[in-house]
């Protein structure tokens, strides 16, 4: 076995910043909401039809930054820490860090020629914005409203 695969076995994986991600989780915020109460995250695996190591780092993400709270145990699982209509679409995009996702990779793709700089520059510019609207639209929305309109 190689250095690096005994490495990436030994390391725990980070969440990944992406759309993906955000959509797992706001899918698992929904389904938490609907279960009223608590779920582990091997049945939100299980519901959600995902891997549960997956669904775990998601859930670690949402836990850190208070959006959803853990319990250990036999009675342990996963529930939202405050009511659905508090918790919105920013600050879960925001928890995940998916912004990083785009910009990221847009400005990983700015390097090497003469003009990257000013590439750079004004891909910063679009972020910005891109970002600023993103935001608009997802504090407008809320686990409830996707919820509501889920039934």
């Amino acid at each position: 076995m190689s250095i690096q695969k005994a490495a990436d076995k030994k390391a725990p994986m980070a969440c990944p910043s992406t759309y993906k991600t955000f959509s797992l989780a706001v899918q698992a915020l929904v389904a938490l909401e609907r279960h009223s109460g608590k779920c582990s995250s091997g049945d939100l695996a299980s519901y959600l039809h995902l891997e549960s190591t997956l669904i775990r780092r998601i859930l670690k993400t949402l836990a850190q930054e208070n959006l959803i709270e853990s319990r250990e145990g036999r009675d342990g699982g996963y529930r939202l820490k405050k009511d659905a209509q508090q918790i919105t679409l920013a600050e879960v995009y925001t928890a995940l860090q998916v912004h990083s996702s785009l910009s990221d990779s847009m400005l990983d793709a700015t390097a090497g020629h003469c003009f990257a700089d000013q590439i750079k520059e004004s891909f910063s510019d679009i972020l910005s914005e891109i970002e600023e609207n993103t935001l608009s639209v997802l504090r407008s929305r809320t686990i409830a409203d996707i919820v509501e309109r889920s039934v």
